[in-house]
């Protein structure tokens, strides 16, 4: 992992240290993927306070933190606002095609079931 040069610098692993397995679980939980999701389609930094979650706000600073690290995500801060973004070029370029067909299947799954429901930049 990179080492954190501030107290506000966040540990994110570097692209050589992402494991397919952890990211595979990150993505394996609903909440996470709804983020992941969401990134996808908005495709810009958000800010942690963007997404509306239903869970509580430490369960939400759990799911930030798995996607961090586990590769999927990178965390920033600008001013007080902590900024999230998609990994996507480490992740096409360690697993070619991996994170385009997660989020197709999910995005299929999701038209299937209402339930389920889009993320919600994709309404």
């Amino acid at each position: 992992m990179t080492t954190a040069t501030s107290p506000r610098a966040l540990e994110h692993p570097t692209r050589a240290q992402i494991r397919l397995e952890a990211v595979l679980h990150a993505l394996s939980d609903p909440v996470r993927l709804r983020i992941v999701r969401e990134l996808a389609s908005e495709r810009a930094a958000l800010a942690c306070s963007h997404f509306v979650l239903p869970v509580t706000k430490s369960t939400t600073t759990h799911h930030f933190r798995v996607l961090r690290e586990s590769g999927v995500i990178q965390q920033m801060y600008r001013g007080t606002a902590k900024l999230n973004a998609l990994r996507e070029d480490d992740l096409e370029a360690l697993f070619p095609g991996l994170l385009a067909a997660i989020l197709a299947a999910a995005g299929a799954q999701s038209d299937r079931d209402p339930e389920d429901g889009p993320a919600s930049g994709d309404r």
